[in-house]
């Protein structure tokens, strides 16, 4: 028993020692050469293969997750409003509906689809807010929803507000 525990105390600490001594991960350094717009070509290649693997889309799933961080990456580092507006529309497909709707109250001139996603954040929002009793954050993201774009479901959760 000693000599299995030797043995596994000499085998972890060659691998710290080798943890602290390796080169740099090769996709690490490539980021860090990276333009914006490599980041957010490589965000829609992940959200590509996320679509495909993947049944439903979350952020917590592998692929949707370098999706969503490669499109943060390329809207800060750039202006572009493409590359926000992707990052919205990202964030509304996983589902990460705070980030979606604040990320789509930071666009001008929303297209009418765009109007739709933003609503849908805030209609989720809305309904988060009305389940923990929360009315008047609730009616915020109700209003909200409805200058983007008027939808059954906030209607529905406007009913339950009055």
């Amino acid at each position: 028993m000693k000599k299995i525990l030797i043995l596994t105390a000499f085998a972890l600490a060659g691998l710290a020692s080798a943890q602290d001594t390796a080169p740099a991960d090769p996709a690490m350094s490539d980021s860090m050469t990276m333009t914006a717009s490599d980041h957010f070509n490589r965000a829609s290649e992940l959200a590509v293969q996320a679509d495909v693997a993947y049944p439903a889309a979350f952020y917590d799933r592998t692929l949707w997750k370098g999706a969503v961080d490669q499109a943060y990456i390329a809207s800060t580092m750039s202006t572009d409003r493409a590359y926000g507006a992707y990052l919205a529309q990202l964030y509304t497909k996983t589902q990460w509906w705070i980030n979606a709707y604040n990320a789509w109250s930071n666009l001008n001139d929303l297209s009418d689809t765009e109007k739709q996603w933003a609503s849908l954040s805030a209609a989720k929002l809305a309904y988060i807010a009305l389940q923990r009793g929360d009315k008047e954050t609730a009616m915020t993201y109700v209003q909200a929803g409805m200058d983007w774009a008027d939808s059954q479901s906030l209607q529905d959760i406007m009913k339950r507000l009055q």
